[in-house]
């Protein structure tokens, strides 16, 4: 049978702080995990917002003919610094994983990283960073200059059941109709509009396709206001503890292989901002389950909120083309994204290639206020398999 609403308790009392060897994670943090919500502090649906406002609710018009506004070209200053920086790190012999603002040193960016980061975090939810010298510089040299900028942003979390902080998205090979077992970005399928586990999220283009893979983001707060006017019903399907998420096999010891909440959240004190935490590969991955009885098969409605959804982010999302050498950083919890399906070059031409990073932002330095049990911890959210190390490879495993 589908779990009650008042399991939640335990999952709080379940989480620790304990910091573990720095033998094994060299930062001194290890990613939380995949936690279901402390469902005594998630809000109805009458206490949501009809219209949210401000500069997080922006339209695609905003800034399709501006990319002054959401671009920033790295100057000849800044890829110098940068890599300085990236060589003295590779002499020091610290492993890309112990990788620090303090291992680190930026001086002259610091300020504009900050600035940033606020941006990200507290305003429109984008940017897209231009000449990036990844060519130039080689996988490695490129990886630690860019997990050096990413230090500046939040911790780095594990992706995947691996333990990769540094994550490769690129076809594998991966039968993307497995979708029980198999993460879409991993494959070469168009990713349908959704939120990552971190609060940032980042990704520098190593290598272009053939065709597509291109990329496309929608606000969340101008989602959800347009389907606040428009579909009511759904807005409020969207904000029950109704939803079941997959964990994909990828479970700690003592775990469900599931986790239930809603998709929208309004953030517990403070701004009480609405965010947003979905991916419909997750959610429609479950029939395993909801055919022998174990959880509930999603309903005409759920149905109909993820047409509504996945339909209103494409009317409303803004389309951009990552070259070589460009990083995109988005907020999760702001922003919802989508990549259309692509075809690779023929070999020996090189794969479509993206360095992904998941970052995280604690409440206690300026993050938001989760309905989470982690929502303090440095490294809250990712995906961690039990004490599984991180691992930063320099190309997909």
């Amino acid at each position: 049978m589908a779990p009650a609403l008042a399991e939640s308790p335990s999952a709080a009392q379940a989480f620790s702080y304990d910091k573990p060897s720095k033998s094994v994670f060299p930062d001194g943090y290890k990613t939380s995990g995949q936690w279901p919500p402390i469902y005594d502090q998630l809000r109805p649906y009458s206490d949501f917002p009809k219209e949210i406002t401000g500069q997080t609710v922006w339209k695609a018009e905003d800034y399709t003919n501006n990319p002054e506004r959401w671009t920033h070209r790295f100057s000849k200053e800044e890829t110098t610094q940068l890599g300085e920086a990236a060589d003295a790190f590779m002499a020091s012999g610290t492993p890309l994983t112990g990788i620090s603002k303090e291992k680190f040193p930026l001086p002259k960016m610091e300020g504009f990283l900050t600035s940033l980061r606020n941006e990200i975090l507290d305003g429109k939810g984008f940017l897209l960073f231009k000449g990036f010298p990844v060519t130039e510089w080689g996988n490695h040299k490129s990886a630690v200059a860019y997990m050096g900028i990413g230090c500046y942003l939040g911790y780095f979390v594990s992706q995947n059941g691996y333990g990769h902080v540094l994550g490769h998205v690129k076809d594998v090979g991966a039968d993307a109709s497995q979708i029980d077992k198999v993460r879409i970005y991993r494959t070469s399928a168009r990713q349908f509009f959704h939120a990552d586990d971190s609060d940032i999220v980042g990704l520098l283009c190593v290598a272009r396709s053939l065709e597509g893979g291109e990329s496309d983001i929608a606000s969340v707060h101008n989602v959800w206001n347009t389907i606040q006017r428009e579909h009511p019903d759904v807005a409020e399907t969207l904000t029950q503890p109704i939803w079941y998420f997959d964990r994909k096999g990828e479970v700690s010891v003592g775990q469900e292989p599931y986790t239930r909440q809603p998709i929208f959240y309004i953030e517990n004190g403070g701004e009480e901002r609405v965010y947003c935490k979905y991916d419909p590969y997750f959610v429609k991955s479950l029939k395993r389950f909801s055919d022998v009885g174990v959880i509930p098969p999603l309903s005409e409605a759920q149905e109909k909120a993820i047409k509504v959804l996945e339909d209103t982010c494409v009317r409303l999302s803004l389309h951009m083309i990552l070259e070589v050498g460009d990083i995109q950083f988005l907020s999760n919890l702001s922003v919802l994204h989508a990549r259309t399906a692509y075809k690779d070059h023929a070999p020996p031409l090189p794969r479509r290639h993206l360095m992904r990073l998941w970052l995280a932002v604690p409440e206690t330095e300026g993050g938001w206020k989760l309905a989470t049990p982690d929502s303090k911890h440095q490294k809250r959210g990712g995906i961690q398999v039990n004490d599984t190390p991180p691992k930063a490879l320099l190309d997909a495993e």
